[in-house]
This record gives C-alpha cells, sequence and structure tokens, in this order.
C-alpha cells in the first residue's frame, strides 16, 4: 500500500519557469540560450518556455518558417528526452499557406497536445499575420488536467472559465511593460474564479519590436494566493504544486458548483 508521503509525492508537480529575453528572430539562438537557463534548474517534471520562444513576438518574418516536422519541434522533443520531462512553450509554425501561434506540449515520445492561439492580437497587429485557433484544449497528464493558454487569451474569462475540469491553467506570453499590474490581477483572477493553479510565464528584456518585456513570471493558488513570482531578470524559477491539497480545497469550498452554465461557440 502506497503511504501518505508517497502519495503527496505522487500528486506534486514541478515546474521550471524559464523565463528568458529571446533572440530576435534566431532560433537557433534561442534554443541553445534556453537550454542553458534549463540546465539552471534540473529534476523539473515541467519545463516552461515563453510564447513565440524561438524568435520573438511577430519575429518570425525575420527567420525561416518553421513547421512541426522543422528543428525546434525536434529539439523540444529531445530535451524532452534528456531532461526524462515535459518542455511546453509556444512557435509560431506554419501548416501550408496559414500560420499559428502555437502552443506545444512536448514529451520524450513527441508532441502529445497543441493549441493554437485563439485571441489575436489586434492590436499589435498579430491578427494580421496568424490564423486564429478555434477550440481549447485540456491535456491530461499523471493525473492532473492542465489548460493551455497563450498570452492575451488571459483578457477573456469566457474563454478562460473552468468548464474543462482542469487543474491547472497555463498562460506563455510576450506581456508588456507598460501593462504588467493587468498581468498580475489577470492571472489573479483567473486562479480565484476557476478554483485552479494559474501559472503565467513571461519574456523579460527589450524586445526586436521594440517593446520592453517586465518578466514577473508567476504562479497563483486556488485563493488567489501567490506561490512564487520572478523578478524582470533571466532567470529559470521553480514551483511545486500539490493535486492532492488542490482536491482538497475544492470539497471544502465547491464553489464551482454553483457556476452559470451556457457554451460559447469556437
Amino acid at each position: 500500500m502506497m503511504s501518505t508521503a508517497e502519495s503527496a509525492k505522487e500528486n506534486a508537480l514541478e515546474i521550471a519557469l524559464v523565463q528568458s529575453q529571446l533572440r530576435w528572430g534566431d532560433p537557433a539562438a534561442n534554443r541553445d540560450h534556453l537550454g542553458g537557463l534549463m540546465d539552471q534548474s534540473p529534476g523539473a517534471d515541467l519545463y516552461l518556455l515563453p510564447e513565440t520562444f524561438s524568435t520573438g513576438f511577430l519575429g518570425d518574418s525575420d527567420a525561416h518558417p518553421e513547421t512541426m516536422d522543422g528543428d525546434t519541434v525536434a529539439w523540444m522533443i529531445e530535451q524532452a528526452r534528456q531532461r526524462r520531462a515535459i518542455i511546453a512553450g509556444s512557435l509560431a509554425i506554419t501548416e501550408q499557406t496559414k500560420r499559428f501561434n502555437r502552443f506545444i506540449w512536448a514529451s520524450s515520445d513527441g508532441v502529445q497536445a497543441c493549441y493554437d492561439k485563439r485571441h489575436l492580437f489586434g492590436f499589435g497587429g498579430e491578427d494580421k499575420r496568424y490564423q486564429a485557433g478555434d477550440s481549447p484544449k485540456v491535456v491530461e497528464w499523471n493525473g492532473w488536467r492542465v489548460d493551455l493558454q497563450v498570452c492575451y487569451d488571459l483578457r477573456f474569462p469566457v474563454w478562460c472559465r473552468n468548464d474543462r475540469e482542469f487543474d491547472l491553467q497555463i498562460f506563455v506570453a510576450n506581456w508588456p511593460s507598460p501593462r504588467v499590474e493587468a498581468w498580475r490581477s489577470l492571472l489573479k483572477a483567473r486562479a480565484i474564479e476557476n478554483q485552479s493553479y494559474v501559472i503565467g510565464l513571461n519574456c523579460t528584456g527589450h524586445g526586436g519590436n521594440g517593446v520592453d518585456y517586465p518578466g514577473c513570471s508567476s504562479a497563483w493558488g486556488p485563493l488567489g494566493e501567490r506561490l512564487i513570482e520572478l523578478g524582470p531578470e533571466e532567470t529559470t524559477g521553480r514551483v511545486s504544486l500539490c493535486l492532492e491539497s488542490l482536491g482538497d480545497l475544492r470539497r471544502k469550498l465547491p464553489f464551482l458548483a454553483d457556476a452559470d452554465h451556457f457554451s460559447i461557440s469556437y
């Protein structure tokens, strides 16, 4: 019989938040740099990389188009194999004549799940370059249900609502410095309203598009408690999440049972 300590360890999830300045339009340089940052936090179950981590946000116009059979996806799978972990982050992926901002969840066995960003950032011109996704994605992994989201999706609570029975919601981002307080507030709100763990993984530094990014990657608990927040520097932070604790809280405070029931068109 499994002991209480062993059961708690099995339900724990060790996540490395890989907060980096991205090299504009240079996938090879970004792969090399992110690999070094991941080395700073060995033994994690999941390594989170920023939005469009191989090129920077909209930096793919200056790089050879990435595909699902290309070098960066292959690198993610190889990194997953070497580290015995999941590697997750978004890429600008081209399929035939369409381009997507695609969140990729990769293991040593290959790409396990993809989510194409639903809400394209019209204010920054993202809607002129990419095709919007049309469906959410929850990954089932090691007893966890993980909802995949990308940056601007964070502003749309109906899209992010927990009618998909997830335990952890992840936002990978290139969120700019002038709106860092919105970043914090919205991540906290998503955690509270969805009674879920929420992680926001942002980039940092000055982008090739002239935008400054604050870092401030963070993780939040289901009562809105901040579990970790990084500063503005390049670093790899670490947070441990417990599925058993989340279940206990939801049984004690069954707020999700009182949620409104409705559906939206994808």
